[in-house]
This record gives structure tokens, C-alpha cells and sequence, in this order.
């Protein structure tokens, strides 16, 4: 019965010894699979992966054998071959890397794969180091070209594998041995993702684009494909969806693909009362008002020359800055509170709302000139619920996102954990998705987030077992700080220090501290 033996020997530095050994072996039957000599501070090891033969003897029998030879000082059993642990560290170093690298041999067999390239060309664990890079399944053999000299530079490709597209830069080399000669390839894959998450980091604000869009519902497919031809022109842009269904993401990507020079200007219409909406808009001079300043202030569409403003929630805009708003869009020109001074702005407008304009317009609450002006390019963004097959991909991205964001170790879904979450009716769409995902993220004990795990607003209030008419009878203060105790005891139990549970929480130390303080929590 044939095995196999890995040994370490101590031996004698001299001409010869490398023959001995082999003939000792050759004599017993056993064969060398490998050899490799290491000399460190005046000793010489040999490591042998030997192996036996039929008529091979005993274990003990070859190493009494070998430890007979005068030049073999010492000799033991060991585990792993000297290349082996080389190469256990160069693959852990290699998944270590935010980039995917893949390299092949002359005959295009695959030598070397890390984690992030098995992911993105969705070979999962299979056993591929050794197949020829022709076999798999790849809608992309690129990398087979340098093996004739070729090479490339950040080749912009994009796929879908399960539930996450990928979108990456791709960068292929020849390997040339010392001698000139191509030896095989290496291929260098960067996450489009990753890059713009590092560049938004650094960047003053925040450019979301079109390639951003995480989806392949017909839908929302449509919607892209409209905005992005209406993008370049300066057309005023109405895009219409429920609340949480990306709108503002939406009017983020056409400002990036119209290539204005001047920033983007978010105004949520709803949330400001309107004397106060009618200032940040449209500015006052010294003196318009009790509280103004003495040396006035520009409004937020002179602030967005040269770029966009994006108006939020235009329909809960009070009727009589409607008609204000309509003479800014017809004219181009507005006028400071306060001021007879016509000032020229130069702002693409992009509106949203998640209301029934014609509806609002016939119960006369929306202005109908201003609702044509308004309505030049619609834009309709479909609910979750309308594009279920959106959701594992989205889920995935907000997991990926999470996970880096508070240096958790990569959580992944199962696949009843998708189905919970595809079943789902998401009335607060795909910010409500978000949340859900990062609660189970941030309390999942495990890297695998079952369906247990995934919890819903509505089962939140119950997670105490508390009924109905127990939690009636609590403020919602109350509610909410037994809620909020909860989900800080379940992060320390998994954090591994206070620190840590500040940073996945969101809170500084000093707040997390106050915290524990409030709730008697140590």
C-alpha cells in the first residue's frame, strides 16, 4: 500500500550527500517526489516528500535507514514541505488584496487565483488551479492574448454571477523568463466599486453615476436608459417614484453624465417651513426680515450655477412660492427677498416627488403651468415590490458595503435569507432594504445571515415577546430606549471591544459610554 512521508534532515555539508540519501531510498523502493535544500546560520537542512512502494518497508524501517548514513546529524517527521508554507503565504497575502489576480502558465492552465477573482468570474471553491483558462466558463478569456505578446490596460468589463454584478478594470501582463521567453500571464481585476468608494472617500462630494445603479429589473432598466440619454441635454427632469426608491440617486447620476461644472444641490421642499424655503431658494439683502443677516445672503439656486439643483418633494411646495418657482424656470431670472434686482441663474433643475401631480393639479394643490414646465422629461423608478428579482443583488451590495465600512469579517446571505427578504412587500423600498441589512449584519453572530436574522420593522416591536397591549401602555420614548438597549447589548456581545461596538454602531466612544451610563449598562 503506498503513502506518503515528509521528513527534515540535518545533514553534513559535502559533495555527495544529496546521492546517498537517494540511493538509500532507491534500495527500499521509495520514490522522491520532491527535494528542496535550505541552509540557515551554518546548518543544512534537507526536506524529502517521499513515497513508498509496494515493496517498500516499514516507516520506521526507512528512517532508521536514513539516520544510519554517517553525513545525517538529525531527522524528523514534519507536516508541511518548506514550498508548501511558501505557498500558503503567498495565497493568503494574494486574498488579502482588494484586487482580483489570476495568472497562467504557456499552455494557459491556470496557476494562481485569489479570492476576490474567484468571486468576480464566479468560480466559487472549485478546484481550478490547473485547468486551462479555455475550459471554464468564462464570458471573458482575454488573458490568453499575452500569451502572444499582447497586452492591456484597464479594459472596462461588467458581469452578473449570483446575486452581485460586477463591474471592473481589467489589466493583463505577459511573464517573460530570464531569457526573454513568455512563460505565462497575469491578470490584474479592479472593482469599479471598490474605486469609487476610495474616490468618493477623498473627493469633495460624493459623484454618483449611472454604472452605480445596483438592478436588472426591466423597469428599472428602462429608467436608466432614459435618463441617461436626457442627461446631456438641459431639460428640466421630473422623476417620479415612491419614497425610498433611489430618486435622489437618480438626479445625483444625471447631474454626473450632463457634465456640469457646478455642484449638486439637494433641497428637500417638505422639510422646511416656507418662509424659510423661500430664502434658502431664492436669498434675501440685508435687513428682509427680523433675524436676516445685515449683509444678506445668496439662495441655493445662485449657489448652484453652472450645476444642478435638485428639488425634492416639489409637490408639498406652498401655492404661492409655486408661482415664484415658475417664474424662475420660464425667465431664468429671480429676485431676492427684499429686492427688485433680477439676478440670472444658470442651474439645470431636476424635480422628484413620490405624490399624484395630475391628481394634486385637478384638486387644484398643484399649479398646472408649473406641473407642464416641471413634467418635460418624466422619469418613473418602479417600487421594490415591482422588481423582486433587483433584491438579492441589492442586498448583496448593501452587505458588501456594511461589511466594509465597519471592518466586519464578510457576511454572506443563505439562500433563505434571500427568500425572505425577496417574499417581502418593502413599502419603505430600497432604504428600507438597507436598514434591514445592516441590523442583520451588525447582530448576526455568524458570517452566514439566515432568514432568522432578518427582521422587519413590524417584528421589532415584539422582539421582547411583548404584546400588543403591553406595548400600548409605554410611551414611545419608552419603546424606543428599550429598542435601542437591545440592539447595544446584542453588538457587545458580538464586538470585540467597546471601541469597536462605538464604531459599528455609528457612535463615538464617548458616546456609546453616555449610553451604557443612560441604561445602567456598565
Amino acid at each position: 500500500m503506498r503513502s506518503n512521508i515528509k521528513l527534515r534532515l540535518q545533514v553534513v555539508d559535502r559533495v555527495g550527500v544529496m546521492a546517498e540519501i537517494a540511493r538509500v531510498l532507491a534500495e527500499d523502493d521509495v520514490n522522491i517526489l520532491s527535494m528542496e535544500v535550505e541552509k540557515n546560520a551554518g546548518l543544512t537542512h534537507v526536506f524529502l516528500e517521499l513515497e513508498t512502494g509496494d515493496g517498500s518497508p516499514g516507516e520506521a524501517a526507512i528512517l532508521d535507514a536514513l539516520a544510519a548514513l554517517p553525513e545525517v546529524e538529525d531527522l524528523a517527521g514534519i507536516r508541511t514541505m518548506p514550498q508548501e508554507r511558501r505557498q500558503r503565504r503567498f495565497q493568503v497575502v494574494l486574498d488579502s488584496v482588494s484586487d482580483g489576480i489570476l495568472s497562467i502558465n504557456e499552455d494557459g492552465e491556470l496557476t494562481t487565483i485569489n479570492r476576490v477573482a474567484r468571486a468576480m468570474l464566479g468560480l466559487g471553491e472549485a478546484d481550478v488551479v490547473g485547468r486551462n483558462l479555455r475550459d471554464l466558463d468564462l464570458s471573458d478569456t482575454s488573458l490568453l492574448a499575452c500569451l502572444e505578446g499582447r497586452t492591456y490596460r484597464n479594459v472596462k468589463r461588467s458581469m452578473t454571477r449570483g446575486h452581485r454584478r460586477y463591474q471592473y478594470l481589467a489589466s493583463g501582463e505577459v511573464i517573460r523568463d530570464s531569457r526573454g521567453r513568455i512563460v505565462g500571464a497575469v491578470e490584474v481585476l479592479q472593482d469599479l466599486r471598490g474605486l469609487r468608494e476610495v474616490a468618493s472617500a477623498v473627493a469633495s462630494e460624493p459623484q454618483v453615476t449611472f454604472d452605480d445603479m445596483v438592478g436588472q429589473s426591466p423597469g428599472l432598466r428602462q429608467a436608466i436608459v432614459f435618463a441617461e440619454k436626457i442627461a446631456p441635454t438641459d431639460g428640466i427632469v421630473c422623476i417620479r417614484g415612491e419614497s425610498g426608491t433611489g430618486k435622489e440617486l437618480f438626479a445625483s447620476a444625471i447631474h454626473v453624465a450632463s457634465g456640469c461644472r457646478g455642484p449638486f444641490i439637494p433641497v428637500n421642499c417638505a422639510a422646511l417651513p416656507e418662509n424659510l424655503l423661500e430664502s434658502e431658494l431664492f436669498g434675501y439683502v440685508g435687513g428682509a426680515f427680523s433675524g436676516a443677516r445685515k449683509e444678506g445672503r445668496a439662495g441655493l439656486f445662485e449657489a448652484a450655477r453652472d450645476g444642478t439643483i435638485f428639488l425634492d418633494e416639489i409637490a408639498e411646495m406652498p401655492p404661492a412660492l409655486q408661482a415664484k418657482m415658475l417664474r424662475v424656470i420660464q425667465d431664468g431670472k429671480l429676485r431676492r427677498i427684499g429686492s427688485n434686482e433680477e439676478i440670472t441663474v444658470n442651474a439645470r433643475v431636476i424635480t422628484a416627488t413620490n405624490r399624484d401631480l395630475e391628481q394634486l393639479v385637478r384638486e387644484g394643490r398643484f399649479r398646472e403651468d408649473l406641473f407642464y414646465r416641471i413634467n418635460l422629461f418624466p422619469i418613473h423608478i418602479p417600487p421594490l415590490r415591482e422588481r423582486r428579482e433587483d433584491i438579492p443583488l441589492l442586498a448583496e451590495h448593501f452587505l458588501f458595503q456594511v461589511n466594509a465600512r465597519l471592518g466586519l469579517r464578510a457576511r454572506r446571505l443563505t439562500e433563505d435569507a434571500l427568500a425572505k427578504l425577496t417574499a417581502h412587500r418593502w413599502p419603505g423600498n430600497v432604504r428600507e432594504l438597507r436598514n434591514v441589512i445592516e441590523r442583520a449584519a451588525i447582530l448576526s453572530g455568524s458570517e452566514r445571515i439566515s432568514s432568522d436574522s432578518i427582521r422587519f420593522s413590524y417584528e421589532l416591536g415584539h422582539a421582547d415577546g411583548a404584546s400588543p397591549p403591553e406595548m400600548g401602555r409605554q410611551s414611545l420614548a419608552e419603546q424606543v430606549g428599550q429598542l435601542e438597549r437591545r440592539i447595544i447589548a446584542e453588538v457587545l456581545r458580538l464586538a470585540p471591544s467597546k471601541r469597536q461596538a462605538a464604531r459599528m454602531l455609528g457612535l463615538s466612544h464617548t458616546g456609546l459610554l453616555k449610553k451604557l451610563k443612560k441604561y445602567g449598562m456598565g
